[in-house]
């Protein structure tokens, strides 16, 4: 099968995708015992949604993925909707006989027997065996609550200033935070969201954590990453927010006014994304990845066995700048090995019309660019670009907004929001912008700056669109440095062995 995923048109070639079928939100992102794991909501029996099953996959390096069987299937008490895992290594459960295993919080959703209404209720399942098996807990469901017909995605973690459990789980327009000391008995603690940030759509898939500034371990904030699900009246579809506030095991406490709404992504496809649970203190990073598709046309994209994939895995992080904190996010480190022979410029005046780079036939690849502003009013490079098609990462000087633009990266008829050009606030400091561009077979993920501009968006360009330029509009502007390196694909990965 490895040929075929190396050779499949607009299949990724190092983005995490199913094998096959239909993919949707991550779910249980945990490390344990030297390996990541990835859980994914998985329909088995088909390419667009249906019974929701949880789909998996191991990694050591979160770059090449070994497809594991399915790890937890609808039963008696529904589908098994989204949610978490966490590494229980004191055993507060007792599944374990002392031992740290691995505890899978996730909801099930069915319907009320008598009037059919949709139910979701929370349950666990556990693993004695590092993940590769799971065994339902007999007394599930764990946590219901009738008030709330969406009452779903628990994300669970040790709060280690209050000696508990946490899980902070979307409730309506809102999330409902609990305590409990064994993961099997919660108690409600408090709830946020109303009046707060966007309400466009049904919220989903939260998370909450807490992110050093600067690298300060003395200065720190919590993040809470709230998904929003499509409406019909808003172009958009789905998307993801964040807030930067206080916690204190208790209640969350926003810093922003309620009514500011600070997006994840700049971008259409980066949508449900949540953070790995247990990766170990001499680490240190919070790591993040995210459906990389919209509810708005996720299940009509142009490929044929399979559909969707994940972002590429990121850090994330806090930085002061002008007496602001900003949220940052850079792609892992680890996707560096797949880099191969790079192609470096350095001081380089771009000029309109003229192109300042030799031609190149790229399909997979990653650009490191730092520019400095001259008269130029826009500039930016095309990628994946024939005569036919292009796609546009581009700066515009005077509003300041790096933006990608996809009104012609290829086959687009699929839907009618697809098409568009989605911009992002990026302000150049000292006159200097950076941009790190990952362009994927049909993908592209742009992230300025320091990482506090970002913007993910699929692409369907066709196999014969492989030209890169690099253009300057009304100016010139100056290039610092240049670097372009093509991309090994995963596919040719031999995989994680079975413990």
């Amino acid at each position: 099968m490895t040929n075929d995923l190396t050779n499949e048109l607009y299949r990724p070639q190092f983005h995490f995708s199913p094998q096959l079928n239909w993919m949707n939100d991550p779910n249980g992102l945990v490390y344990f015992d030297g390996e990541y794991h990835l859980f994914y909501q998985y329909h088995p029996h088909g390419t667009t949604w249906g019974p929701m099953h949880w789909g998996h996959a191991i990694s050591r390096d979160l770059v090449h993925w070994e497809h594991a069987p399915i790890a937890l299937e609808p039963d008696e008490h529904g589908q098994i909707f989204s949610g978490s895992a966490v590494v229980d290594w004191q055993d507060t459960s007792g599944f374990f006989d002392g031992e740290a295993g691995l505890v899978a919080i996730f909801t099930h959703h069915d319907q009320e027997p008598d009037s059919g209404v949709p139910r979701e209720r929370q349950s666990l399942a556990y693993s004695r065996d590092s993940g590769r098996t799971w065994t339902k807990y007999s007394g599930n469901p764990v946590l219901t609550d009738a008030r709330f017909p969406d009452f779903r995605d628990p994300k669970v973690f040790w709060h280690t200033q209050t000696n508990q459990w946490i899980m902070i789980l979307a409730s309506g327009q809102t999330v409902s935070i609990y305590h409990s000391a064994n993961l099997k008995e919660w108690s409600f603690a408090s709830q946020f969201g109303e009046g707060e940030g966007a309400h466009i759509g049904v919220w989903e898939c939260p998370d909450l954590f807490e992110l050093a500034i600067d690298g300060d371990p003395a200065r720190t904030k919590w993040v809470m990453l709230v998904s929003i699900g499509n409406s019909p009246e808003y172009p958009e579809g789905s998307r993801t927010q964040y807030f930067i506030g206080d916690f204190d095991g208790t209640v969350f406490k926003n810093d922003a006014s309620p009514e500011t709404v600070a997006w994840l992504d700049g971008g259409r496809d980066n949508y449900a994304g949540v953070s790995w649970s247990d990766i170990p203190a001499k680490d240190g990073r919070r790591i993040y990845i995210g459906w990389m598709s919209n509810w708005k046309y996720a299940q009509v994209t142009p490929t044929t066995s399979w559909r969707s994939a994940m972002t590429l895995p990121r850090t994330l992080g806090l930085k002061s700048r002008k007496d602001q904190i900003i949220f940052v996010q850079q792609p892992v480190h680890e996707l560096n090995q797949l880099k191969l022979d790079t192609s470096n410029w350095e001081d380089t005046i771009v000029e309109p019309g003229q192109s300042a780079l030799p031609v190149f036939d790229l399909s997979c690849f990653v650009i490191e660019a730092e520019f400095e502003l001259q008269t130029a009013a826009e500039f930016g490079f095309k990628v994946r670009t024939s005569g036919l098609s292009e796609t546009m990462v581009g700066y515009e000087v005077e509003k300041q907004e790096v933006f990608v633009d996809r009104s012609r990266s290829g086959e687009d008829a699929f839907h009618a929001d697809f098409s568009g050009r989605h911009v992002v606030k990026a302000e150049a400091q000292e006159r200097r912008l950076k941009l790190h561009i990952w362009v994927d077979t049909s993908s592209i993920e742009v992230f300025a700056g320091e990482g506090e501009a970002v913007i993910t968006d699929l692409i369907f360009p066709g196999k014969e669109e492989k030209s890169l330029e690099i253009y300057s509009l009304q100016g010139t502007v100056r290039l610092i440095s240049l670097n372009i390196s093509p991309l090994k694909s995963i596919w040719t990965y031999t995989g994680v062995p079975a413990k």
